[in-house]
């Protein structure tokens, strides 16, 4: 179907490109056609000419997709729009977005510029378009232009007699990659070639691109793997969301590790550079938890190292680093934010080893700053291994972590087109009642929105209200260390939004 009106910065989602493929969710409309995939596929290949100082005919771009429905019909139409462009295309077929930036490094591949079909855990009906260089993932001007282009190319027809490239076996080149990898990590003193031989380990692919973990990664190494499960690719994801953080998905995976008696559980998103995972005794290792642990274990190579993370990461997080030995780097939400910021900080001369949201997205130096789910697993892996020997596991490197005891997110919608305006006003307003509250006060370096500290007998605890990067919301997380501590100081800011009758509230009412 050809879209009539298509509003391309709508397509736009910060370095990707989302929007609506398949019809059949009411009050979705569809903006992403195949029509509109093939004039993004030429708009990418014009951006990357310019960028490669190449004309056309000399580029090589590759593509793969995760397992969504709509991925074989925008596949083909994308990789039609570098045709008609005049580049030279390839076709990986079921793949993951780390896999695909790889494709612009690996010896034998090295492709001027890949793309990803994916739109990592959204739902079924969604779909976009992640893009790499050698030199990493596209930003968001980079995008903007792409999509500019698009617009004044669109509508093009594929170049007659175009047939789809045969499809290239890349993931068996990855795995191996990873598997050599745990192989040199572990260096396992009596089976070097099955380091985790011994060792139980569960995944949930959440019927995304995450499977291949299992057969081409996990069995070569000796691990057992029974139980594992949703490791077929199916974009209906009829079990649960692809999501690490989705709350039903970490409580399956957490049971299967119970059922299993497992000695680790893993669970990846969609497009597999987000990992979860929970420990042998059910415990979740996500979101400042999976921070502390990655901390735990790259501390040990880089004492003294900055750990880069997201805005809404927790006080306990941020000690634990400390006391680690590490430095404590809070910045701005968003994974691309976070991974800029660690290479920032690198080139001013400052040693960061490690990016990462609580998300999930996490990033290393030694592994391109390259948000890999896969690869953070790879890491946990060879620590799971090494501990297994010495007769540990690794809870034993979270002794020091803390958790607070309550936690939660609110979502004020604000009703408003200039919701810009709104939020910046919001926030002015809340730093004078920040100055006028006691127990309050604003949190230094801060790079995002208001965090405030609330001292014992208020909550005890922090909250942090910003603007949503790409909608009309205020997020607010509250942590507290004390029984009712979150509900105590969200009815203070629920009171203080009420000021304004364009912010929905009712977020709060739960």
């Amino acid at each position: 179907m050809q879209i009539k009106e298509i509003n391309w910065s709508a397509l736009q989602n910060g370095s990707d490109i989302r929007g609506v493929a398949l019809e059949g969710i009411e009050g979705e409309k569809l903006n992403l056609s195949p029509a509109v995939a093939r004039a993004i596929g030429l708009g990418f290949t014009e951006w990357l000419s310019e960028q490669r100082a190449k004309l056309p005919c000399n580029l090589k771009i590759a593509l793969g997709h995760d397992s969504r429905l709509s991925a074989p019909e925008l596949s083909q139409a994308f990789l039609e729009g570098v045709a008609a462009a005049g580049a030279e295309s390839y076709y990986l077929g079921l793949a993951s977005t780390p896999a695909m930036f790889m494709t612009c490094i690996t010896t034998g591949f090295e492709y001027d510029g890949s793309v990803m079909v994916t739109a990592s855990h959204l739902p079924w009906n969604r779909n976009g378009f992640k893009f790499f260089t050698a030199s990493g993932g596209l930003n968001k001007g980079d995008i903007t232009n792409i999509l500019e282009k698009a617009a004044d190319a669109y509508p093009i027809e594929a170049p007659p007699a175009w047939t789809m490239p045969d499809m290239i076996d890349f993931m068996g080149v990855y795995s191996g990659q990873l598997v050599e990898k745990i192989r040199q990590g572990v260096k396992h003193p009596t089976h070097p070639d099955t380091p985790l031989q011994g060792l139980h380990i569960v995944v949930d692919a959440g019927n995304g691109a995450g499977g291949f973990f299992v057969d081409r990664i996990l069995q070569p190494l000796g691990a057992d793997t029974s139980g594992s499960q949703y490791l077929e690719a199916d974009g209906n994801f009829p079990n649960h969301a692809p999501n690490p953080e989705d709350s039903e998905a970490i409580a399956s995976l957490r049971e299967l590790v119970l059922r299993e008696e497992a000695d680790l559980g893993i669970i990846f998103d969609t497009d597999v550079d987000r990992a979860g995972a929970v420990d042998r005794n059910g415990v979740e290792i996500n979101r400042n938890r999976l921070i502390a642990l990655m901390t735990a274990i790259i501390i040990e190579d880089h004492p003294g190292t900055t750990i880069v993370t997201d805005s809404i990461t927790s006080d306990e997080l941020g000690q634990f680093i400390s006391k680690s030995g590490g430095i404590h780097h809070r910045f701005q939400r968003g994974y691309r934010n976070v991974i800029n910021e660690a290479i920032r900080l690198n080139e001013a001369g400052q040693d960061t080893q490690l990016a990462m949201e609580t998300s999930g997205h996490g990033a290393f130096k030694e592994n391109y700053f390259l948000d890999d789910g896969a690869y953070t697993v790879t890491r946990i892996l060879i620590k799971l291994a090494q501990l297994k020997q010495e007769g540990r596991e690794l809870n034993d490197l979270l002794a020091e972590f803390t958790e607070p005891l309550e936690a939660e997110e609110f979502r004020p919608k604000l009703l408003t087109t200039d919701f810009v305006s709104l939020g910046k006003k919001v926030m002015a307003d809340l730093e004078h009642l920040v100055a006028n509250t006691e127990g309050w006060s604003l949190v230094a370096e801060n790079y995002e929105g208001v965090r405030v500290a609330v001292a014992p007998g208020q909550g005890d605890g922090w909250f942090l209200l910003r603007l949503s990067l790409h909608d009309p919301v205020l997020p607010l997380n509250v942590e507290a260390r004390e029984a009712g501590g979150v509900k105590h100081i969200a009815s203070k800011l629920n009171a203080f939004l009420s000021q304004w009758p364009e912010i929905d509230r009712s977020d709060f009412e739960r």
